[in-house]
């Protein structure tokens, strides 16, 4: 996928959420049932998922970040997902102010990209999906979520033993659609997003050539510069347990289950501990030999990106 094909891509999701093309990085939201509560910047990340904490901080510990000194008392609340931050007015100003922050843009440019898009593209590509428009399917819903949900309901792979890309990526979108249909709302009323998908399918736009027309609403080199607000619905369904809490180093140190999930995913990745359910400095500094293998910030932190890398 060429940069183009890349700006092409997230324009599509935008125009999925608010009718146009691209995101302000300001945009401040909170939508009714939604799980991922309090939403924020270019491509809404959420309370709920621990990415906005992750955001935040990476934010904060700029040189350059306008808005650390305003923002760096909420770290704490953010980094427990306190959902009490749904209703702070304070946060929500400072938050919708530092959007106009080249710092705060830049940062969300760059995490956007390492927590949705370049996870998705490279999911995509190990599943064997490499053409533009499939791989702005996978995009799609790791945005909105439930990818490893749905990839479960298309029961086929791509392959020899399976059937061919654009067959498998024609069942996947119909297997979301239906998957999206049975929860709750205001998630049914978004199958409208693979309704465009078969569109564009049906019009034979899998390198997603410009123009494109999704939606009523043309991408062109040209309408690739505006901006506006990008409001999203993320897709759970109801059974799905609570998202596991971000890990990182504390005093008294982290303890349990979690924490050893993931050293037991770092020993599977070549990254040998003992194991004992201790985030002590030893499992963050194995967090952080990984995150620069992966390309990931490197900061000790474990949050969706990390888990996703490690396989969880």
């Amino acid at each position: 996928m060429n940069d183009l094909q890349r700006l092409t891509t997230q324009a599509i999701v935008n125009i999925f959420e608010t009718g146009r093309v691209a995101g302000d990085y300001g945009a401040v939201t909170l939508l009714p049932g939604d799980s991922g509560h309090l939403t924020y910047g270019r491509s809404q990340t959420t309370l709920g998922s621990g990415n906005l904490y992750l955001l935040i901080k990476a934010y904060c510990e700029r040189a350059d970040a306008g808005f650390a000194n305003e923002l760096r008392p909420f770290l704490p609340d953010l980094s427990t997902c306190n959902l009490d931050l749904d209703s702070n007015m304070q946060l929500r100003e400072i938050l919708r102010q530092a959007g106009g922050d080249p710092a705060m843009r830049d940062e969300q440019d760059r995490f956007f990209s390492a927590h949705y898009f370049t996870p998705a593209v490279n999911t995509a590509q190990a599943r064997g999906v490499t053409l533009p428009l499939g791989q702005a399917v996978v995009y799609d819903s790791f945005i909105q979520g439930g990818f490893r949900k749905v990839t479960a309901l298309v029961a086929t792979a791509i392959g020899p033993d399976g059937v061919d890309e654009r067959e498998w990526i024609q069942k996947y979108v119909a297997a979301r659609k239906t998957w999206l249909s049975g929860l709750k709302p205001p998630l049914p009323g978004t199958t409208y997003r693979m309704d465009a998908f078969t569109s564009l399918i049906g019009g034979g736009a899998w390198d997603l050539a410009l123009n494109l027309t999704v939606r009523g609403v043309v991408i062109s080199p040209e309408s690739l510069a505006d901006s506006t607000v990008v409001i999203r619905a993320v897709a759970v369904d109801p059974s799905d347990p609570p998202p596991p809490p971000i890990l990182h180093l504390t005093s008294p140190y982290m303890r349990g289950d979690e924490v050893r999930k993931v050293q037991d995913a770092l020993n599977t990745n070549g990254f040998s501990n003992s194991r004992d359910g201790v985030y002590g400095p030893f499992t963050e500094a194995l967090v952080k030999r990984f995150q620069d293998t992966k390309g990931l910030r490197v900061d000790g932190v474990v949050g969706p990106a990390v888990r996703t890398a490690l396989g969880l």
